[in-house]
């Protein structure tokens, strides 16, 4: 049973004295001083209900504050500005924002900072449209806003991604003279950035006669989001120049920089950072790594990140759980999503979304069946994604009229990332026909990607259709629009070695290319012929096999092979799918020369060790 809290201090004992005699006592009560008692007890009161407040607040003790606020009711203080905007408060830090808005309904006069409470209380709690509707009550109401409102209402623009509403937000901002002050500054730099617009983010960040640690994070995570990279690394060096105290989140994002560019050597010397600043506990900084470390290849770190972070958020269990995916480790996915089932860890789309990735890779269809009804328990409905995974699921397993069946299905209409994952498993099968359908289906739905283009174009190639196929790519070619070069690239120090197929621009291009003849000889003599069916050009089939000798993967290994010492592993990097024939050549490869070699294309990991990979020839 819960027990009343202390609403006044205890009162200090009085010493016991003789009762005086009756002429000692005044004639007269004294009116004013019994007043002043009253405001005294009065004020002491509701400020000790304020302190009260902020504490459960703190120690987020729902049933100590519900009492709390019975109390507040039965002695009518509520109607005092501070003590509402308590209780607003107390309520959103509960996540109760709905309770904050009854508490803000109900008070009688509201001041500027009873509306930034509840604008504030429907932000942080990721209601935005709410906050920037009760911002539009307020300003109506001719309320102006303060440094501490328009930092909520730029938060809520940038969770709806409505850049216009945060321009309308700014222009007040300027016209009351706050977008000088720095927290309202730095708020309009995240919000820029995180809407996409990263130069209006740069001129508002430039503008600032002082800035802080959000408008440094904020501006490096727009450049970061828009792969601006190496302008994400500059300012980051030349935060760290000035001596700012940066925290997890600018950590975060050029961490991020780091692994979608496969910087691991980098990553690694910011991860040291981390280390030294306390940072490497933190959950967010924890994700990032994973990410980087798995993305990098090194599959090793990423897991013991997670093992050495104590407090876990959703992100980092999605992160590890996508590592596994990526890098075939399946039944540890799965392990991983038990894990977090046990801990009270509630799965959203992401996760539901890393453990089909898992499944279709190894093309485990109960499994992947299991989790997608197991969504609807969790009270997640499936979106495209999810269709997308479950599609290449059964298309690579060989399933695809079931894979058509639940395309035909789809309570939604199939995305061009469903009808890619079907074409996928065609290919895969060598269904050409039925891609070729597909193809007709998907050119009936309009204007199509570019990627999507090239996977219609391939698809009536490899059925024979060579004239569907030269309209499709004239079809690109009529948008200014090219087929995505395929690239491969090594890390090499503090530099980055990329190639192209045929490539002969490289300072070592002799050498390398001396090695792959001297590497085919030997893999000629393992048993390997090439499968020049990869090659979808119309030409000769001695044009076709030298083509495929000299694939950007392949020119990345022998450079490996003659620049780096015999006990490190391999990394190669890849932005396209690496191509069947290419796959057989690196498992004769990894056996001829006893190396480990890894290779990340646009899907997942390969590591290639003694003439197996660890896809097991499934990917």
């Amino acid at each position: 049973m819960l027990h009343p809290l202390p609403i006044t201090p205890p009162q200090e004992p009085t010493l016991q004295r003789s009762r005086p005699s009756p002429s000692s006592l005044p004639s007269a009560p004294r009116p004013s001083h019994d007043l002043f008692n009253r405001h005294r007890t009065f004020e002491l009161d509701y400020r000790n209900v304020c302190d009260l407040l902020l504490s459960v607040t703190r120690s987020r003790s729902l049933p100590k504050g519900l009492q709390l606020h019975a109390h507040i009711v039965k002695s009518g203080i509520q109607t005092i500005p501070l003590v509402s905007h308590n209780l607003i408060n107390f309520y959103s830090k509960s996540r109760l924002p709905f309770c904050s808005r009854q508490v803000f309904d109900e008070a009688p006069r509201k001041s500027a900072t009873t509306w930034s409470s509840i604008i504030s209380a429907f932000a942080q709690n990721e209601f935005p449209w709410q906050a920037v509707e009760y911002f539009r009550r307020m300003v109506s109401r001719c309320v102006l806003p303060d440094d501490h409102i328009f930092p909520s209402a730029t938060k809520a623009c940038a969770i709806l991604g409505r850049c216009d509403v945060g321009r309308s937000v700014h222009s007040l901002a300027v016209k009351t003279g706050f977008d000088v002050d720095v927290f309202v500054g730095s708020s309009l730099v995240d919000m820029y950035a995180k809407c996409g617009e990263v130069r209006d983010a740069r001129q508002m960040f430039d503008k600032m006669p002082e800035r802080n640690v959000v408008s440094w994070s904020g501006m490096i995570y727009g450049y970061a989001q828009m792969g601006e990279d190496e302008e994400a690394l500059v300012l980051f060096k030349q935060a760290l120049l000035g001596d700012l105290d940066v925290n997890d989140f600018t950590f975060s994002s050029v961490l991020r920089v780091c692994s979608n560019s496969t910087l691991l050597e980098l990553g690694k010397q910011i991860h040291g950072l981390c280390f030294k600043t306390n940072f490497d506990s933190s959950s967010f900084v924890g994700s990032s790594l994973i990410s980087l470390y798995s993305k990098c290849g090194v599959i090793e770190g990423a897991y013991q990140v997670f093992s050495e972070i104590p407090v876990k958020n959703l992100g980092m269990w999605n992160a590890m759980m996508i590592a596994c995916a990526q890098h075939a480790h399946t039944e540890k996915a799965f392990e991983l999503f038990k894990q977090m089932e046990s801990c009270g860890m509630k799965p959203n789309f992401i996760t539901f979304l890393s453990i089909l990735y898992a499944c279709s890779h190894a093309g485990l269809v109960g499994e992947g069946e299991y989790y997608f009804e197991l969504m609807k328990k969790y009270g997640i409905e499936p979106g495209d994604q999810h269709y997308s995974s479950m599609v290449d699921l059964l298309g690579r397993a060989g399933k695809l009229d079931d894979a058509l069946s639940l395309v035909d299905k789809m309570p939604i209409q199939p995305t061009q990332s469903v009808w890619g994952a079907f074409l996928t498993g065609c290919r895969i099968h060598n269904k050409t026909e039925l891609a070729a359908l597909a193809a007709d289906r998907v050119l009936e739905l309009g204007s199509v990607s570019s990627g999507l283009q090239v996977l219609l174009s391939n698809a009536y190639a490899a059925a024979g259709r060579y004239e569907e196929a030269a309209k499709a790519r004239k079809m690109l070619r009529d948008r200014g629009v090219k087929k995505e070069t395929g690239l491969s690239w090594v890390e090499e120090g503090n530099r980055v070695h990329t190639f192209t197929s045929g490539d002969q621009s490289h300072a070592k291009a002799k050498e390398i290319y001396g090695k792959l003849d001297e590497l085919g000889e030997e893999m000629e003599r393992a048993g390997y012929v090439a499968d020049t069916s990869f090659v979808l050009q119309e030409v000769d089939r001695e044009e076709k096999n030298r083509t495929i000798r000299y694939h950007s993967e392949r020119l990345a290994i022998a450079f490996c092979l003659i620049t780096f010492p015999s006990d490190r592993p391999i990394r190669v990097m890849k932005n396209l799918r690496v191509c069947g024939d290419c796959h057989s050549a690196i498992k004769l490869m990894s056996k001829c020369t006893g190396r480990a070699i890894i290779v990340r294309d646009n899907n997942r990991f390969h590591r290639f060790e003694d003439g197996k990979c660890s896809c097991g020839d499934y990917w």
